[in-house]
């Protein structure tokens, strides 16, 4: 049988540029060599695309939180009708190498200039299958302020929360604060559009509002603004179902956290100091609102009309209302994460989970759909 020739892209601009490296370790080590042929390609920091590492073992967590190493080479995916090379190209581009065609990209990038369309607007351009979310369900799904727009259009539970712009930040001030303290406190100030909990701050006061928005913006100048909800966080993995089937639903699960030091799932305590961190899965729920969050899972995975793999976050409160916080359309996907990790309690292993993505991107049309 003919080997499945599959990009597998990593790292980014975006400050989960090390995490991305180490979900595509995970993912290289998963992959069947007698299945698959694969051109590892990475993006360093500064937007570059060179080629990527081969040697799984170099990208770990416990080889550390490093970034894609500089090389004197350069990759390109030219535009064109699906059949084009890609190239390797010197940096001063006069040696070039023709690599040959691809047939899927999986594209493993977490954050701005990955997970929010952008990419994903490259291969609609070059006509190559990819993995994951199209282009409209990635960037709204990466806007928190769009997420949530669109889910309150599709009838779905969303908290209470004020989104903030650059714009308005610098000239309606008083205006966001006045709005901002009609919520309940604590609230949670977040970039709109970063992952992996960088920038976040939990806030008691508004007074401190300003200087939490101002950390907020170093990682994205839009913000938003959560009312904090008291409530367990239950997560589910959705995954497309193919042709004309429905979507499927994990079993939810549930982080727990024994003594978190910021109060909250930080970056530090999914990636760094994680003591004290354990996933339960099932989540124990009962069954009334196990049924509820996997049915709401799926039906926020359509409004956005999601492709392949998303992930969708609750909280459940004591009094049962169910409300989604998120959604995730390029969820972390090292072995150990939550999205794989509810499918293997599902009954889906993490390398036919890979697998399964991979014929999903395979077999939807390209273009319009």
């Amino acid at each position: 049988m003919k080997k499945i020739r599959l990009a597998l892209i990593y790292g980014g601009t975006s400050g989960e540029h090390s995490i991305s490296r180490i979900t595509a370790g995970g993912i290289l080590r998963a992959l069947d060599p007698q299945r698959y042929d694969v051109v590892s390609i990475g993006i360093r920091p500064d937007g570059t695309w060179v080629p990527g590492e081969v040697d799984p073992a170099a990208m770990t967590m416990d080889s550390g939180l490093g970034e894609v190493p500089e090389s004197d080479r350069r990759i390109v995916l030219p535009p064109g009708d699906g059949s084009q090379p890609l190239l390797e190209l010197s940096a001063d581009g006069t040696d070039a190498r023709v690599l040959g065609p691809i047939d899927v990209a999986f594209p493993v990038l977490h954050g701005p200039f990955g997970e929010d369309g952008t990419i994903q607007g490259l291969f609609e351009m070059a006509n190559v299958p990819y993995v994951g979310c199209g282009v409209l369900a990635s960037a709204a799904g990466m806007d928190k302020d769009m997420m949530k727009k669109v889910l309150v259009s599709a009838g779905l539970p969303v908290g209470p929360y004020v989104g903030v712009t650059a714009r308005q930040w610098r000239t309606e001030r008083d205006q966001v604060l006045a709005a901002v303290a009609e919520l309940e406190f604590p609230v949670y100030v977040k970039p709109a559009r970063a992952g992996s909990s960088l920038g976040i701050s939990r806030v008691e006061r508004i007074d401190d509002v300003a200087a939490a928005v101002d950390e907020a913006q170093r990682h994205d100048p839009k913000v938003v603004i959560e009312q904090g909800i008291a409530g367990r966080e239950i997560e589910v993995a959705v995954l497309g179902g193919g042709a004309d089937g429905p979507a499927r639903a994990s079993l939810p699960g549930e982080v727990l956290l024994e003594a978190p030091t910021a109060g909250f799932y930080d970056f530090e305590s999914k990636y760094v100091d994680t003591d004290g961190l354990t996933m339960s899965i099932p989540a124990q729920i009962s069954p009334e609102t196990t049924d509820a969050v996997r049915e709401l899972a799926v039906r926020a995975f359509d409004a956005f009309e999601c492709e392949g793999l998303t992930r969708v976050d609750f909280f459940v409160r004591e009094s049962g209302e169910v409300l989604i916080n998120e959604i995730n359309t390029m969820p972390g996907f090292t072995p150990f994460s939550m999205y794989p990790t509810m499918w293997e309690a599902t009954g889906i292993p993490y390398a036919e989970l890979i697998d399964e993505l991979v014929r999903l991107a395979l077999d939807r049309p390209r273009g319009l759909r």
